[in-house]
């Protein structure tokens, strides 16, 4: 089995979600949000996001990290900060030298819901149901989750076409196999 950290990004807010994963079974470990909330200044929440995210691996011991990547934001400073809170989620995966994954939000949508113009009610509703949850997630975990059940599904996909063993972008192989 494969363990997954989805990790949906935010200056104040990171959705996170694990899932463990193994040929045509998905398994709901954990999620929820590391709130930056507390701190004033940008360091200190981006250090708390770090601390946060480090204390995830260390305990769930991911296999691969699923990351949303950047989309343009409606101005530039806020595509500043989410970029710095990305940063340090892609920090804490390369220090523990687990491979990382990127999917754009369109991507992630089409994977769990059917469509990339889904809203994040249909993408909150269609993780209860995949992951069989009790209850209805909330919207950053619940993106932290879509993000790591994409990645499952295009993982699979890749293997199943015998492709698993580059690194991908954008779904497709950069590095050929040798």
């Amino acid at each position: 089995m494969a363990v997954v950290l989805g990790i949906d990004p935010g200056s104040r807010v990171t959705g996170f979600g694990v899932i463990d994963h193994a040929a045509a079974t998905t398994v709901y470990v954990t999620s929820g949000c590391i709130r930056a909330t507390l701190s004033e200044t940008a360091e200190n929440r981006l250090n708390e996001i770090y601390t946060g995210l480090t204390e995830l691996i260390g305990q769930y011991q991911p296999d691969h990290v699923a990351i949303e990547r950047i989309f343009m934001a409606r101005s530039a400073e806020s595509a500043l900060k989410l970029g710095q809170a990305r940063g340090v989620a892609l920090l804490a995966a390369a220090r523990h030298s687990i491979p990382l994954f990127e999917y754009e939000a369109k991507k992630v949508k089409q994977a769990v819901v059917g469509s990339g113009a889904a809203s994040k009610a249909q993408v909150q509703h269609m993780v209860q149901v995949l992951l069989s949850l009790g209850g209805m997630p909330q919207e950053d975990a619940a993106d932290a989750l879509a993000i790591a059940l994409c990645h499952t599904q295009t993982m699979g996909n890749l293997h199943r076409l015998g492709a698993t063993k580059g690194r991908f972008r954008k779904g497709r192989l950069v590095e050929p196999d040798v």
